[in-house]
């Protein structure tokens, strides 16, 4: 049998360790795919800054090498420990940058620039230390891109001489500014790229995308729309340079995680064979939030961050222009507070029809997924989006704006509703579309049960990073 693929996967947050979005739960359902997968003979190994928040609870921890990073004229220690989580290795990098920290993405960006920048020059030196040569580097977003800047920067390194690079965008919008400074104190110079604006030389993200081997955004889609004006941040002309290594993976769900047959969060389970479970959930989070319990009509839901970037705005100005049709709706989130008092006006304006519920809530988002008939997603962009695969998995049917993974998730008409502008209006004639759809009762279920079917796991995703991965080293 051939020598294992080293896979090294760095990433700033990862679930069950730490997760405070997405990326958490990519980088925490995705190395264990690709160790899974065992036809590719994959030795995939996680490293995670050992931040104070992570659930240090039931690890076994290992201290597996102790070193110091220089940082203009001083040493800055740095201590690595190991934890094996269900066959994975997991490192977990601790130094005063990291430790100085409370929060996995501290409000302050100075904090955030210096802790990322040591803890990607750590992971490289960890390795080093530890003698475990990787064949393949895959780096997550700005918090690790000065790894993949570095690694190019070293290959007269035997070391590193050969040594490939993945570099995962999960949204281009935050390039780590706020790492300028620590890049330059760690000795990483700004690059000099023609199809670059000047700013851009100086960030990490920016770095990483010139120096790495392959680009992956978290979509087809999303690697089109990186390399136009609307979404490309000024870096489209050298994003378009780049296309024969630009590509797009959809992330993933894990259904072991994800399953209304075995959610104990439900009231009432179901499966896609058979789903009269759902009315029971429906009626009793209607109940819960004194929502008006209408039987034949729809109930609408939104699960998200309180952000313009998810179309919250739109979504609260469409409920409004269709008051004249039958539903009921719930809104969950929290975030930017301007948006937080929209939703609280819309209850205000609307009572014992809309309930607008700002916090987080992991539990009780998972009963709007099992309850809920539509789950509204008018993104004004989004790179990948896990909501509207965890609706289909749970038979909310999404109505969603056509964009990144959006569009390349849900089949219009047939898994869900798309739309193409972002206005309340035209989102409104789209809500008005489904519910109309609504109505016919054995055209929704089958909606419902198709949406449910479609396959968004990790093991079919694990695949395609899989072929990239050999492409990368043949």
């Amino acid at each position: 049998m051939p020598k294992p693929l080293k896979i090294l996967f760095l990433a700033s947050e990862a679930d069950p360790f730490v997760k405070v979005g997405g990326l958490g739960d990519v980088a925490g359902s995705l190395p264990y795919a690709l160790r899974g997968l065992p036809s590719e003979n994959l030795d995939v190994r996680l490293v995670l800054p050992f931040h104070s928040t992570i659930r240090a609870e039931g690890l076994t921890l290992t201290r597996e090498t102790v070193f110091t990073l220089r940082r203009d004229n001083a040493d800055v220690p740095a201590q690595v420990f190991r934890a094996d989580i269900k066959g994975l290795p997991a490192y977990l990098i601790s130094g005063a940058p990291v430790t100085g920290s409370l929060k996995v993405y501290d409000p302050n960006p100075n904090a955030d620039g210096e802790k990322y920048t040591f803890f990607s020059m750590a992971a490289l030196e960890m390795v080093r230390r530890l003698d475990w040569r990787p064949d393949i580097v895959h780096a997550n977003d700005w918090h690790t891109a000065a790894a993949i800047y570095q690694i190019r920067r070293q290959q007269d390194d035997p070391f590193w001489a050969g040594v490939k690079t993945v570099f995962s965008v999960h949204n281009l919008g935050y390039m780590g500014a706020e790492a300028q400074n620590a890049l330059r104190a760690y000795g990483l110079p700004p690059i000099a790229e023609p199809f670059y604006p000047e700013w851009a030389c100086h960030q990490p993200l920016p770095q990483a995308l010139w120096a790495a081997d392959e680009i992956v955004a978290v979509s087809p889609s999303y690697a089109q729309e990186i390399q136009t004006p609307e979404y490309g941040y000024g870096l489209e002309t050298f994003l378009q340079t780049r296309r024969a290594t630009v590509t797009g993976i959809v992330n993933g769900i894990d259904y072991t995680l994800w399953d209304p047959f075995t959610d104990n969060d439900l009231e009432s389970k179901f499966s896609a064979d058979d789903l009269t479970g759902r009315a029971a959930n429906k009626a009793a989070i209607q109940a819960q939030f004194g929502l008006n319990l209408y039987p034949q009509a729809p109930l609408l839901a939104m699960v998200t961050r309180m952000d313009y970037q998810k179309g919250v705005d739109i979504a609260l100005g469409a409920l409004r222009r269709i008051t004249d049709l039958p539903w009921t709706a719930i809104l969950l989130g929290t975030g930017n507070a301007e948006l937080e008092a929209q939703a609280r006006a819309l209850e205000a304006d609307f009572p014992n029809r809309i309930a607008s519920v700002i916090r987080f809530d992991a539990k009780l988002s998972r009963r709007i997924y099992g309850s809920a008939d539509m789950l509204l997603m008018p993104s004004r962009y989004e790179p990948c989006g896990l909501a509207q695969m965890i609706g289909m998995r749970y038979g909310a049917i999404p109505i969603a704006r056509a964009t990144g993974g959006l569009r390349d998730t849900i089949a219009d008409g047939r898994t869900g509703f798309l739309f193409a502008d972002s206005s309340p209006n035209v989102m409104a004639a789209t809500l008005r579309r489904a519910i109309e759809t609504y109505g016919h009762a054995a055209k929704w279920q089958t909606m419902q049960q198709t949406a449910m079917f479609e396959d968004f796991s990790w093991e079919k995703s694990a695949f395609q990073y899989a072929d990239l991965y050999h492409q990368l080293v043949k």
